[in-house]
């Protein structure tokens, strides 16, 4: 039946042609977008579950650069710790050759107190962004991935990277010194004052090695006059019992100051003041004089403050001391090897894994372009066979007047 007021036919062929401009629509979207599921409304599953991955993914990349920071952290310590070995043996080359009776002990001892300046230059110098894990501390933690469970909950993992201390020691705060221009007294751990030019009225001052009660060898007394420094180390025999540690460290520090080549005079009167001595500035220039009093601390390497081959009974024991410092430097490289190790494994597999959720994404969310391309040609020749059918079933209606004619 053919009706001019219902066009059955028109309206079939309205909705067809409405069904394919719609898809024809998502497949452009997909072309310009490169994207399925490009939104929510899309396929609202798949969205949710892409865009918690792509939080992970750039989760990763952040736990990507802690792990790189980590790694360069661990480097510098195990290059350090290294390189402290090295000088160690150094130091027991130097050792050994001291054992022997015919040899000049002092320039080896001296030679060994350059190595030691060395090794606690290393140590000090040893951080990476403020953090020194040869020199104490408590070590660090290196944020290597997050964990989610089948809930969705996310729990951090880190590498705990363990310090190695490898200091010979730390300043203690313990009023050991008194340093005195003859105006004002600084009784401290450290301390400094200046002299006046030689016939100034301050010219002479005073350094008093007190006792603090808790010395033990390998603490060190330094005093720098000008750009001169001169340091004693207290050996165990200074403190003997019914000796007087003070008069002990002084006499040997004003041998230290007279064999720096400093240019004063060192006055020491054990009779009045056994723990003090008296400075004279005897150059034509005012001259600074600080004091610095170092613990040896519980530094891994705190025995070697008090290494000395001096005479021949010091030789021989610091040929046992330094065997175990060396093996404790060894201990520290290899631990640090293999946490850098251990570092780098993760970086890697956390970049594969980056790598894996991305492709993940991309099978979930991501067109097939070719199929894209397919199916837009298609949908374009539907659009085109609709629009046609559309206009046969509007013309329809005309057929209806040759019937009144």
């Amino acid at each position: 039946m053919s009706s001019i007021l219902t066009n059955n036919g028109a309206m079939v062929a309205l909705q067809t042609l409405k069904m394919v401009n719609k898809n024809l629509g998502q497949t452009q979207t997909a072309i310009a977008t490169g994207k399925d599921v490009a939104t929510a409304k899309d396929n609202s599953a798949v969205w949710a579950i892409s865009k918690v991955m792509e939080s992970d993914v750039k989760s990763f990349n952040a736990i990507k650069d802690s792990l790189a920071l980590g790694e360069s952290t661990v480097a510098v310590a195990r290059n350090a710790s290294e390189t402290v070995t090295d000088l160690l043996i150094q130091v027991q080359e130097k050792v050994v050759a001291a054992q022997e009776d015919n040899v000049e002990r002092d320039k080896i001892n001296a030679d060994i107190t350059a190595l030691k300046d060395q090794i606690n230059s290393v140590v000090d110098a040893a951080q990476f962004n403020g953090l020194n894990l040869v020199k104490g501390g408590s070590g660090a933690k290196i944020l290597a991935s997050l964990d989610r469970d089948s809930s969705g909950g996310v729990t951090p993992s880190s590498i705990t990277v363990s310090a190695a201390d490898l200091s010979t020691g730390g300043y203690t705060a313990a009023d050991v010194f008194t340093g005195s221009d003859g105006v004002t007294t600084d009784v401290a751990d450290a301390f400094g004052f200046a002299l006046d030019a030689n016939g100034g009225s301050t010219d002479a001052g005073s350094i008093v090695i007190a006792d603090p009660g808790s010395l033990s060898a390998g603490d060190s007394f330094t005093i720098r006059l000008g750009d001169i420094e001169a340091t004693y180390t207290v050996k165990a025999g200074d403190l003997g019992a019914g000796s007087a540690p003070e008069e002990l460290i002084a006499v040997g520090l004003k041998s230290a100051i007279e064999a720096s080549g400093a240019n004063v005079t060192v006055a020491y009167d054990p009779g009045s003041n056994a723990a003090q001595l008296d400075i004279t500035n005897d150059g034509a220039d005012s001259l600074q004089i600080s004091g610095q009093y170092a613990n040896a601390g519980s530094g891994g390497l705190s025995a070697l403050s008090s290494i000395s081959v001096t005479s021949k009974s010091d030789a021989a024991a610091a040929l046992g001391t330094i065997s175990g410092l060396i093996d404790t430097a060894i201990d520290a490289s290899a631990a640090f090897g293999s946490t850098q190790n251990r570092i780098e494994t993760q970086k890697e597999f956390i970049s594969n894994l980056s790598d894996s959720f991305k492709s993940g994404i991309g099978s979930l969310v991501d067109a097939n372009l070719e199929e894209t391309s397919a199916r837009l040609q298609a949908l374009q020749v539907q659009q085109q066979l609709a629009t046609q059918s559309l206009s046969i079933a509007n013309q329809a209606p005309q057929s209806i007047l040759s019937l009144f004619r």
